[in-house]
């Protein structure tokens, strides 16, 4: 192995650990703002080649160190076995490397068909990557860079035009300007006469900054939304903490209830709604009078609607049955207000992908009756909240209703999924889920930070209910207001903002990613055109 390689490999390594290190739960956020300043002096003097297995070997140990919560999900809940669980987890994160394999050799292409000015495109190219891997096969927009900002409110306000991508955008200009700098200084400190400073790139990437900066302190005092009319609900959610391995024992059911009915009584009857995890009946709802009775009479006792999960089954024209993984709303009367299906499946969680044809020796790591199917769209439920008087004996006006959209589980992960809700008409947010199955791991605070951005991009608030954590309440902003322990039994309560402030993200959803994506084609096809008949692989990208 020559000197330069291993150089290379030490460095690629160490911005796969820099990036694991900036997600929960190690959550060192800004060390994100440097993570990938490693990789790029790795690729000084690569062909575009080299560069690629680079960036691989960087992309699936950041990847490994951020996701081995897969195993516990193979292994504890889907009974895979040890050895098979960490080489498919293996199987996953060299998949994810894959995206900045390809970021890394796509940074070598630009900077030899831009000399000098190639760098200003790496940011666009890495959002483009994010934005392919939010839809491809099916999608796993897991770890994006901008997550890794979830507890720097001001920076991430940006959100709220340029969606999470715009934040990774801002984070890897900064990188590419760092490495840039220091190794413009490198040859400095060698006795060298030094290349031409970068002072374009610093001068962008601090600019970029100061903007994103100042735009987010502007947003956090409110000021451009001081004419949208507002108003607030009491909110209640329960975390039950049932034990995934008796969740479906139908000799737990009563017990289950009985936790639900405890903690759902410690709310209090201030409460506007009342909301449970996902499948949180471990029954399929509407096969069960007898259980149904149960219910309606806790959302009796509670007077408020609940917000709960349970499977439902319908059918095929041949009869055989499928499930859907819906959240339903129940009155205290007992009436159905609205059901919403969840849209987004989880790949061998909730369905195997070409079961019949290719992978039909798999089954799922879920317990049900058949494969889940997924739902028509982003439905909008509708609540009544009491009038105030209920809760202070004071007379008032007749509350209007409000509009409200809910997430299950995987499909807050997606940011065009949630920003639907809010362009039809939702004035706050709920995410019901089931973390149960990571097991304690870094899986449910990773999780729980990309619900931070959904409400940014959105400006709505968010409750959030999980059967073992985390659960709470984000405001509008991001701010995290209530975030439980996990793995233990919790009912917390908050009076959270409704309002409907058409962001432009609510309402345009990615144009900026997508602006990034058309104008990396460009440049591609441009690049194209001009390689004909020359050997660019060749040419290895010489620093400037």
């Amino acid at each position: 192995m020559t000197h330069s390689l291993a150089r290379s490999l030490v460095l690629a390594g160490a911005s796969g650990l820099f990036l694991s290190l900036s997600f929960p739960n190690s959550d060192l956020g800004l060390l994100a703002w440097v993570a990938l300043v490693p990789l790029q002096w790795a690729l000084d003097g690569k062909t575009k080649t080299q560069a690629f297995w680079i960036g691989w070997l960087s992309g699936t140990i950041a990847f490994t160190g951020m996701m081995t919560w897969v195993v516990t999900a193979m292994n504890t809940y889907g009974k895979v076995p040890l050895v098979i669980s960490y080489g498919l987890m293996l199987l996953l994160t060299a998949y994810l490397g894959l995206y900045v394999g390809l970021y890394s050799a796509g940074a070598v292409w630009f900077r030899t068909l831009i000399p000098r000015y190639g760098f200003f495109v790496f940011p666009c190219f890495w959002v483009t990557l994010e934005l392919t891997r939010t839809y491809a096969l099916s999608g796993l927009p897991w770890g994006l860079l901008g997550y890794s900002q979830y507890r720097q409110i001001e920076i991430i306000q940006i959100a709220d035009h340029m969606g999470v991508y715009g934040v990774s955008f801002l984070i890897v200009m900064v990188n590419v300007a760092i490495a840039e700098f220091f190794s413009w200084l490198m040859p400095l400190f060698r006795g060298f006469r030094p290349a031409r400073l970068p002072w374009e790139l610093a001068a962008m990437a601090a600019l970029l900054v100061t903007l994103s900066w100042e735009y987010g302190l502007a947003s956090l005092s409110e000021t451009p939304f001081s004419d949208i009319p507002r108003s607030s609900i009491s909110v209640g959610v329960v975390q039950p903490n049932v034990d995934q391995a008796v969740k479906w024992d139908t000799s737990y059911r009563e017990e289950t209830l009985a936790r639900f009915d405890r903690l759902t009584e410690q709310l209090g009857l201030g409460t506007d709604l009342v909301v449970w995890p996902e499948a949180a009946t471990p029954f399929v709802f509407e096969r069960e009078p007898v259980y149904q009775l149960q219910l309606i009479a806790i959302a009796n006792r509670a007077q408020a609607p609940i917000l709960f999960g349970s499977p439902a089954v319908r059918f095929y024209p041949d009869r055989r049955p499928y499930l859907l993984n819906s959240a339903y709303l129940l009155s205290p009367d007992g009436q159905v207000l609205g059901r919403y299906d969840k849209q987004h499946l989880v790949p061998f969680g909730e369905y195997i992908p070409l079961k019949s044809s290719v992978l039909f020796f798999l089954d799922k790591l879920v317990e049900g009756i058949g494969d889940f199917e997924a739902g028509p769209g982003p439905a909008v439920l509708t609540l009544t909240p009491k009038p105030r008087s209920a809760a202070t004996g004071m007379a008032g006006t007749a509350p209007r209703s409000i509009n409200f959209g809910v997430a299950i589980c995987y499909e807050v992960i997606f940011p065009n999924l949630v920003r639907q809700f809010a362009a039809n008409g939702a004035e706050f947010l709920v995410t019901v889920t089931n973390d149960a199955w990571f097991g304690a791991s870094s899986a449910a605070s990773q999780h729980f930070s990309m619900v931070v951005f959904r409400a940014v991009e959105n400006h709505l608030a968010f409750a959030r209910s999980a059967n073992t954590g985390i659960s709470g309440f984000i405001d509008p902003f991001g701010r995290i207001v209530e975030a439980t322990p996990t793995f233990t039994e919790h009912a917390v309560k908050a009076t959270i903002q409704v309002w409907h402030p058409h962001t432009f993200y609510s309402r345009y959803g990615d144009v900026f990613a997508y602006g990034c994506a058309i104008l990396c084609a460009i440049l591609f096809l441009l690049g194209m055109f001009r390689s004909k008949g020359s050997e660019p692989d060749a040419i290895a990208a010489t620093p400037v």
